[in-house]
Order: C-alpha cells, then structure tokens, then sequence
C-alpha cells in the first residue's frame, strides 16, 4: 500500500492525541486508534516505512516526532496478526 497518503493521516491522529497532558497516553492514544482504524495493510505500511526510514523523513514525507514516537513504542500492538 502507498505510504503517501498515509503519512498525513497518522500526523493528524499524532495532531489530535498530542494535545492530551500525558505524552505517555497520547503515544498510547494514537497508537489505539490506528490499531483500531486502519486495516492491516495501512499499517503494515505503516511499520514498513518506519523500519526503511528510522528518523521517519524520506522523500515521500515525514512523520511528527510524536507519531514516529508511538510507532516505535508500540509496533508490536501495530503489527497486523498473522492469518
């Protein structure tokens, strides 16, 4: 799946949950939500581009600190299950 229109989405999830107080329930909050909404191909996506790209920036477009944050503290709930 394309990965370019998946970028400013999960920062518009990271935009949202960022403003609660506690960073720690906002990595946990958009970590749930695209666990929740995304099918397993977004976010297989999702992870694959954050393991190529580390800092999150390629030429496709750039995570926010706080979703590259979530992604990497919570790839495991991230990770589509296995058929």
């Amino acid at each position: 799946m394309n990965i370019v229109p998946l970028i400013p989405m999960a920062n518009q999830i990271g935009q949202f949950f960022e403003t609660l107080s506690n960073r720690e329930q906002s990595l946990r909050e958009i970590a749930d939500h695209i666990q929740k909404f995304w099918d397993p191909r977004m976010r297989r996506s999702l992870l694959d581009f954050v393991e190529q790209h580390p800092n999150g920036k390629s030429e496709d477009g750039e995570l926010t600190a706080i979703v590259l944050q979530a992604v990497l503290t919570h790839r495991q709930q991230l990770e589509p299950r296995q058929q």
